[in-house]
């Protein structure tokens, strides 16, 4: 029995908030596409994350231009549950031809003939286009000095659901950006002993001035950012939207009773050793904070906005004993540690994607989502276009820009020189005859 082909101009895979996005503004310029879903809609958001966690914007700027969240507070924080199914609502709005269920596992360009064969678990599809809607958090990542000790619990980040699923006792929490830092606090507020090993970070105010910090970064055009400034690669950001949305403060977790360390640089018989880098990374995730501060004052000052004053919000908390005198090493088995968390990021996994997109280090090389292989895209990388990429009307804005560069290529595509138009009028001017 044959199986039937299918061809599409352009073929989407993933179905998340890129995914989404995508198909919208393809469907808007006429381009015929497809969408391809592993699972199902936007099923990150439901089950690779863990039960409590909110979005970390408010619903009025984490959300698409089309549609806001009906039944969150403009200023709320959207649960992930509610997130998820605003962009399956999203999807039926314009009738997003999204297909579930199917799993891409080969995409390779053809040969001798334009386009690309891509081979999924229900058949053989056929595209002029390709467009990697994925995202970047494909590969949980545990670096290699985790040590090899059956009587510890280890996960990553985006295992871990809540807290009754760690066994008794206390808790090591590595990386300390958004996910690290909410899940410490939530195992510490559960009633565990944690310990949080705290790396280079920034750390905005949740809002300052009546004002969230995602509308300062707005303003102070700090979202246009086209490039990473040099040396902050590997800055992690420490913001939250829990508890209806508080300022991170590390000092006054540790006030309460939380352990932090420095970055953890390795494990040998059950003793962990930290760098002695709290101090500094504190201090420069303070600098950061102060500096948005400052930079908030001189916009108002400047544009003479009536905005409350908040000199509370540049109060700090002592430094803690944790702080003063930081752990150089800590026997987990005596600090009764039973399980460690690895909120150590994630990495890309495009091993399906078999095209010549990608540098040694297989990372997609890329102009704004538009891949050094002709007719390939990448969609919902972190500084696709700017700063703002990573988050959700990012990606809206940058999956517009992707759209309209494909509907470019098929006018150039479609395109046909004099003789064949000639050809074509004459064929016409006989048929006319004859009819």
């Amino acid at each position: 029995m044959t199986t039937e082909i299918i061809k599409t101009d352009t073929l989407v895979v993933g179905a998340g908030q890129a995914g989404v996005a995508m198909s919208e503004h393809l469907s808007k310029l006429g381009v015929p596409h497809l969408v391809l879903e592993r699972s199902r809609i936007a099923e990150r958001w439901r089950t690779g994350r863990w039960d409590s966690l909110v979005a970390n914007g408010p619903a009025w700027h984490d959300r698409f231009p089309g549609m806001e969240f009906d039944d969150v507070d403009p200023d709320g924080f959207a649960h992930k549950e509610r997130v998820a199914d605003y962009f399956e609502a999203y999807a039926k709005k314009f009738n997003a031809p999204i297909r579930t269920g199917v799993d891409v596992k080969s995409v390779v360009r053809n040969v001798g003939r334009p386009g690309f064969t891509v081979e999924t678990s229900e058949g053989v599809i056929e595209a002029a286009h390709v467009v990697a809607a994925t995202g970047p958090f494909q590969r949980p990542v545990i670096p290699p000095i985790a040590p090899k000790d059956e009587r510890l619990l280890q996960i990553h980040s985006a295992d871990y659901r809540n807290p009754q699923q760690l066994p008794a006792g206390a808790v090591l929490v590595v990386g300390a950006g958004s996910s690290g830092v909410q899940i410490a606090d939530e195992l510490q507020r559960s009633g565990k002993q944690v310990y949080l090993s705290v790396g280079a970070h920034d750390r905005p105010p949740r809002a300052y001035r009546n004002r969230d910090f995602c509308w300062w970064l707005g303003v102070l055009g700090e979202w246009d950012q086209a490039a990473m400034k040099p040396g902050r690669e590997h800055v992690t950001i420490a913001v939250s939207g829990a508890h209806g949305g508080r300022t991170i403060d590390f000092r006054g977790l540790a006030h309460r009773g939380m352990t932090l360390v420095g970055v953890t640089e390795s494990f040998s018989n059950g003793v962990v050793t930290f760098k002695q880098d709290l101090r500094d990374n504190l201090k420069r995730g303070d600098e950061n904070y102060l500096a948005l501060l400052d930079a908030a004052d001189a916009y108002i000052e400047r544009n003479g906005l009536d905005l409350p004053l908040e000199p509370e919000a540049r109060e700090t908390y002592p430094d803690p004993e944790c702080v003063k005198n930081p752990l150089a090493d800590l026997d987990l088995a005596a600090a009764g540690i039973t399980s460690i968390i690895w909120a150590t990021g994630f990495a890309v996994d495009y091993s399906w994607l078999k095209v010549a997109a990608f540098d040694d280090n297989g990372k997609p090389q890329h102009q704004r989502g538009v891949s050094s292989e002709s007719g390939v895209y990448f969609l919902g990388l972190p500084w696709q276009s700017r700063r703002g990429s990573s988050f959700i009307w990012g990606v809206w804005h940058d999956a517009k820009y992707v759209a309209d560069h494909i509907a470019t290529q098929r006018k150039y595509l479609a395109y046909r020189d004099a003789e064949q138009r000639e050809a074509a009028l004459h064929n016409h001017a006989v048929d006319t005859v004859d009819a």
